[in-house]
């Protein structure tokens, strides 16, 4: 099987925030992220700081944050770190698809807590979402959360994305959104809180 395209772009920016690869300066945002538990609610909790740590000294930033499509989210203006986006491949062996073969591109992000209800999550999904539209041939972008995560089926609906069903995963209801990628193609990014 031949790889699906991938959004290449290094580097996006919005009003207020700058997209980027992840620098070496971001190892405590990242780990901040892993451990919290507000930011890990609906994630399995947080992870054990000694083991994450331990993950990071032995692989690097880059083994989590080096791949195509994934980002730092960042203060435009500071640098400072504000969470982590991905746009990647929904691996064909786990639940929750549109397509047959599976392999759909799927949307996730992770804010530090410090961050959330000014915006900032939609004005970098939406960034992500239109140079995804411009640069790879339309298909479905699947939003995938615990249906208890209420705060990110509202910025998925917000987005566009709609429901289409829900099913058992980490010993919780998932639900699965979708949206069109052609659909983000005429947007811009909202740039004030929501």
């Amino acid at each position: 099987m031949n790889a699906l395209p991938m959004l290449s772009a290094t580097e996006i920016s919005t009003d207020r925030l700058r997209l980027r690869r992840a620098q070496d300066a971001d190892i405590d945002g990242l780990i901040e992220l892993q451990t919290d538990p507000q930011v890990r609610a609906h994630l399995g909790g947080p992870r054990p700081r000694s083991a994450v740590e331990q993950y990071f000294g032995a692989n690097g930033i880059s083994a989590v944050a080096g791949k195509p499509g994934t980002y730092v989210i960042a203060d435009k203006d500071t640098d400072r770190f504000i969470g982590t986006l991905v746009l990647d491949r929904r691996s064909a062996d786990l639940p929750g698809h549109v397509t047959e073969e599976g392999g759909e591109l799927e949307l996730s992000y992770l804010l530090r807590r410090g961050s959330w209800g000014a915006g900032l999550a939609a004005e970098a999904a939406t960034a992500v979402l239109c140079a995804a539209a411009d640069e790879l041939p339309d298909q479905p972008v699947l939003v995938v959360t615990q249906t208890a995560n209420e705060r990110s089926l509202k910025l998925a609906t917000r987005l566009g994305f709609r429901h289409v069903g829900t099913f058992e995963a980490y010993e919780a209801e998932q639900t699965l959104a979708v949206a069109r990628l052609h659909s983000f193609r005429t947007r811009s990014a909202p740039s004030g809180p929501r």
